[in-house]
């Protein structure tokens, strides 16, 4: 609590009209007696949109303004960074106001201060907001010593595990009871090692107990034949599980040693220190209870066990705790998530006394409409009754009749795609929704390609949310296929994705001689011998398939004399083969360098610019989604090799529900992602496809999966299904179907997530037949409750196809015929073929014109002299060859006049003849060279950057001459170092964005000499009054629509001022020549973004060589900058 000099406690506020009228904010009475709680342990349960941020800011600023505590005395720890964020900037917010209101009373006089404006300035601070695991990475710091723990150990991400995890499964030990791909075999000792650390299981722990369960089994094994007796078979296949956990239990202790041994810790390993420094040192608790008076915890249903321990042993005993949270929105149970701990909080934080500690409620949710509120309280009431102390939802009163829901049933998955792509162009057209107002949910990553290429089509920008879902795009799974073959000889899945695909088009018969070949190869031994690396190869591979073993890639650069192959599939092999050899010796390059060299090598960049309009814009936006993750990869040794990045890439593919924690960004355009990424995020419209069949499969319980620590050694094993000492065949059918319904609630809580995301719409679809099952799906059972939601008057069902008959089949496998290889763009494909038959068309013209001028000249001129004619046609073929390059076109010559013996003999008649064939000629040569140059014209593109609309501006012509025939550029370090220098200072202003490979940050920089002018830039930055000032936004992203073209570029800074806003570039460049178009741009998009009218943002150049800021007058406003486009 801030004191004046005179020690007095200072108390602004002094009931709840004082609070209301502070913040601004018209709180209802269940927000009112959470946020005014007295300071013991408490646990708010908060509503889907019940405003649970809200009231834990105002609850600070309570607790702050009446004197209770001192905003350095709290802490605030979510989970992920955003939402700490968000917490801290809230509650910062909130006691900015509250420190006004202080300074006010100071200044009033109502107490003695000499100098109490500055005794309130030092003692105001700020809280502490972090994330568990950010806090607990803060006391192994500062405290791990007490353990013996040097705190010089780096921590490891998700993907980077998964890499040390396959070094521990490739060790030298031989496994007995598990068999299985490496890959498969190390996500289950991540899994197991993971369940271990959230429980605070040792590996040996587990070993006791899965020996004793194994002898227990074994005691039901018949003597006599060796097999289960009567009414026992499920208990002895338990046990063979057991054997398979004790056997990961022994790839787990190789995993930490390896960990150990390099100085390594992960997530998990930070939770276990964590709760042993609290649990085992008590001197650590009483130094953090003094630190912080008061405890806030964020979305208390996703902590594990290890965290919950913990939190206690820090925080027990009485000491004034909050926790917040829903267990109807617990969804990551499958990562060690217990929702016991919010059920338990009363008892696991109890009052100094030991009584339970008090529960609040909040139920009014301001983001929904009452009707699918309803909807919402249905779903939930199963989880009600499992969760005491949770009510249901209600809405506010200006929602109450708010909120529909539409509902479709199609006949196959290829038509509910279309079908969804449709609905979404209606709700943005039709029913006037933002495009970034707009979401698509999809329960798997794999769901997103169709969807993406639909809306695409439907003339709808998407955006791909997340690494899980980029890497199944066609452009990108091409370009990770690619990366695939280079660093692995033995890929041979990805590269027969590659030839069967629409570049290199290899059919079925020539595919299966080169698999031929490649078997050859490998019984070959002589043949084998003799090839380059065979010892790393027979490394390799040891221990894999057998299948494996071949590599396709070996037979395509030796495909062989005596094989029938196609002469077409020859080229191309040899063709790719080629390229692979070029791109190999370039693999130990950073993986972004290598990227970029595979686009331009397979020329990649120009079969998009090739595509049509829309197809272009996709796969553009989807590769520079791509490269900004790759530009932002390095693994756990800094390597940012391929090797390394394509680790990284599969652990996104195996964890897409948790490998990244990528956000929308707010450009306009419709969010794809799957449900797990939509938590904690809203929008007006949601849209819910594939909800088909029996829904998510339920994880295995402990005795199905190896993978699985068994419920009995669980910390909330009392709320988990518990097996029956009989052990018998109605004992574990009892057991499998209690686990089956407990697994099944994490998919009910996900579902409830994702109906409750929205605002005012929800649509739902489903489908009878997927692209490749046989039996029939039809709607799944949340599905089947939006139908019956709507048909009672709550919604439309739009489209509802009835149930196949009986003996029905697969329509997607009535198909008599499919093309191959099967093309992922067929109008890009025609369009291909037509091109390519205008081209052939126009070179055989061409060359049949020119021969016919070069016949022309040699009869009637030169007819005397047959050197000539080699020299005139050499003329010709440097015109031929240079047409197409302006720069280049060979320059316009006269025929050289013919030899004549002697001008006199000529009469006048014969002269005036002469000179006149002569200018027919050079009219028809003329005519000839204005015939055969190509003129080649590109219409501006329906999405472009923003340096790219100031290079348009520069020079139309030129602009569009690139577009025509795009020509490599030159690498330019200076640029690469102005990047570096928009980079630095985003890490100066904490934050890190994601760039657009097309529009990075000072990439048109190109006045930074070397690495000692960027730092003189950077100490000249420091010394300017920019560095003290602390943006509201860097490096923001933006899309703005000028004259029907989508505009996008990212805005270096944005600044609050007293008027407004003010949009800010930074410029390294010597010269002060900047184009004030660029400002206006961002000043238009910045007022747009934030709904504010133009005149609110200012915009500046900032010249930071020089320290000069040059605020450009009369920026153009929309009209102007559309008037820029002309004609398109």
């Amino acid at each position: 609590m801030p004191e004046t000099a005179g020690g007095k406690a200072t108390a602004v506020i002094r009931d709840t009209e004082d609070l209301k009228a502070l913040l601004g904010v018209p709180y209802t009475e269940e927000q009112l007696e959470a946020i005014t709680a007295p300071l013991e342990p408490a646990v708010i349960v908060a509503g889907a949109g019940s405003g649970k941020t809200t009231v834990m800011a105002a609850r600070v600023v309570w607790l702050v303004g009446t004197g209770q505590v001192g905003p350095r005395q709290v802490l605030g720890l979510t989970f992920t960074n955003k939402a700490a964020a968000e917490l801290a900037e809230r509650i910062r917010k909130a006691l900015r106001k509250l420190e006004d209101e202080e300074l006010d009373t100071v200044f009033d006089g109502s107490f003695v201060a000499g100098d109490a404006a500055a005794d309130i300035e030092e003692s105001v601070g700020e809280p502490t907001v972090s994330t568990y695991h950010a806090y607990a990475d803060r006391l192994i710091k500062e405290h791990g010593l007490r353990l013996g723990l040097e705190p010089s150990a780096r921590l490891l991400a998700d993907a980077t595990r998964y890499q040390l995890a396959v070094t521990a499964v490739r060790g030298p030990k031989e496994l007995k009871y598990f068999k299985g791909k490496v890959a498969d075999l190390a996500d289950k000792v991540l899994a197991l090692d993971g369940e271990l650390s959230e429980h605070l299981v040792s590996p040996a722990e587990l070993r006791e107990h899965e020996e004793a369960f194994i002898g227990q089994a074994e005691s039901f094994r018949d003597p006599r034949n060796g097999k289960a007796k009567r009414g026992y078979t499920d208990f002895l296949k338990a046990a063979e599980i057991a054997k398979q956990r004790i056997e990961l239990s022994q790839l787990v202790e190789r995993y930490r040693d390896l960990k150990l041994r390099r100085d390594l810790i992960d997530f998990g390993d930070q939770m276990v220190l964590g709760a042993r420094l609290a649990e085992e040192r008590p001197e650590v608790g009483t130094i953090e209870r003094e630190k912080f008076r008061v405890v806030l915890l964020d979305e208390y249903q996703d902590t594990s066990v290890a965290q919950r321990r913990m939190l206690v042993g820090l925080f027990g005993g009485g000491h004034p705790v909050t926790a917040v949270g829903d267990p109807c929105q617990s969804i990551y149970g499958w990562r060690g998530a217990s929702v016991a701990n919010l059920d338990d909080f009363p008892e696991h934080f109890a009052l100094a006394d030991g009584t339970r500690s008090r529960g609040y409620a909040l139920t009014e949710n301001r983001r929904s409409g009452g009707r699918l509120l309803e909807f919402a309280n249905g779903m939930s009431a199963p989880l009600r009754e499992l969760h005491t102390g949770v009510r249901q939802l209600r809405p506010s009163a200006e929602k109450a009749d708010k909120g529909w829901t539409r509902v479709g049933l199609l006949e196959t998955a290829e038509d509910e795609v279309k079908w969804v792509a449709r609905m979404v162009a209606d709700a943005h057209y039709r029913g006037g929704v933002a495009l970034r107002e707009i979401a698509v949910l999809v329960r798997k990553g794999n769901q997103i390609p169709p969807l993406y290429e639909e809306m695409h089509a439907q003339g709808l920008p998407v955006e791909v949310v997340g690494l899980s879902g980029l890497v199944h795009l066609p452009e990108v799974a091409d370009l990770i296929a690619m990366l695939d073959v280079l660093d692995e000889p033995i890929a041979n899945a990805s590269l027969v994705r590659l030839l069967t695909g629409p570049r290199w088009r290899i059919g079925p018969r020539d595919l299966a001689l080169l698999g031929m070949r490649a078997r050859e190869l490998v019984r070959d031994p002589a043949e084998y011998a003799s090839r380059e690396g065979r010892d790393r190869l027979a490394e390799a591979v040891a221990g894999s398939d057998p299948t494996e073993v071949v590599s396709l890639s070996d037979a395509l650069a030796d495909p062989g004399p005596d094989l029938p192959f196609s002469q077409d599939a020859r080229i191309r092999f040899a063709r790719f083969a080629a390229e692979i050899r070029i791109l190999r010796r370039r693999l130990s390059e950073p993986v972004l360098d290598v990227l970029h060299r595979v686009i331009s090598v397979t020329g990649l960049d120009v079969e998009v610019a090739a595509s049509p309009k829309l197809v272009a814009q996709r796969s553009a936006e989807t590769l520079a989604a791509f490269l900004s993750r790759a530009a932002d990869f390095q693994d756990l040794e800094g390597d940012q090799s391929v090797t390394a990045f394509r680790a990284y890439l599969k652990a996104a593919e195996r964890h897409e529900r948790g490998i990244d924690a990528s956000l929308p960004s707010q450009g306009d355009s419709v969010k794809l992602l799957t449900m797990h990424k939509s938590k904690g995020l809203e929008w007006d419209a949601v849209f819910v496809p594939h909800l088909a069949g029996a829904g998510q499969k339920p994880r295995e319980s402990w005795i199905g999966s190896g993978a699985v620590l068994p419920y009995p050694l669980r910390g909330d094993a009392e709320h988990l299904p518990r097996l029956d000492d009989a052990g018998n065949t109605a004992a574990f059918k009892a057991f499998k179907e209690q686990a089956k319904e407990y697994e099944s609630w994490e998919d009910l809580r996900l579902e409830y997530v994702t109906v409750t995301r929205r605002r005012y719409y929800l649509t739902a679809s489903g489908h009878w037949w997927g692209p490749t099952q046989k039996r029939r799906r039809g709607p799944d059972a949340w599905l089947a409750a939006l139908h019956e939601h709507c048909r009672d008057g709550h919604g439309e069902v739009v489209d509802w196809a009835g149930e196949p008959e009986a003996d029905a089949v697969n329509p997607s496998l009535g198909a008599t015929e499919a093309r191959w290889p099967v093309l992922p763009d067929t109008e890009a494909a025609e369009l291909r073929r037509l091109g390519a038959e205008m081209v052939v068309a126009a070179l055989a013209r061409r060359r049949a014109a020119n021969q016919a001028a070069v016949d022309h000249a040699a009869r009637e001129t030169f007819a005397a002299d047959g050197s000539a004619t080699d020299r005139t046609t050499d003329l010709f073929d440097a015109d031929e060859r240079t047409a197409d390059v302006p720069s280049q076109r060979a320059p316009r010559r006269r025929m050289p006049e013919p030899p004549s013996p002697d001008a006199e003999a000529a009469s006048a008649e014969d002269r005036a003849a002469i000179a006149s064939w002569d200018r027919d000629l050079e009219a028809l040569l003329e005519e000839l060279r204005r015939g055969s140059a190509v003129q080649r014209y590109a219409p501006l593109p329906p999405s472009m950057s923003a340096s790219q609309l100031l290079r348009y501006r520069a020079d139309a012509s030129r602009f569009r001459r690139e577009l025509a025939r795009p020509m490599p550029q030159p690498p330019q370090p200076s640029a690469r170092l102005g990047t570096k220098f928009h980079a630095w200072i985003e890490s100066l202003f904490g934050q890190q964005a994601l760039f657009e490979y097309e529009d990075l940050p000072g990439a048109a920089d190109e006045d930074i000499a070397d690495e000692v002018d960027l730092k003189a830039l950077q100490d000249a930055f420091l010394r300017s009054p920019w560095a003290d000032s602390v943006p509201a936004a860097v490096e923001q992203p933006f899309q703005v629509v000028l004259a029907g073209r989508v505009v996008r570029g990212r805005i270096d800074a944005v600044y609050k001022t007293a008027e407004g806003w003010e949009v800010v570039d930074w410029k390294t460049s010597r010269m002060h020549d900047a184009d004030p178009v660029q400002l206006a741009v961002y000043r238009l998009a910045w007022a747009e973004m934030r709904e504010v009218a133009l005149e609110a943002v200012s915009a500046a150049f900032v010249y930071v060589r020089d320290d000069e800021t040059v605020r450009p007058m009369d920026l153009p406003g929309r009209a102007e900058l559309e008037e820029l486009f002309g004609d398109g």
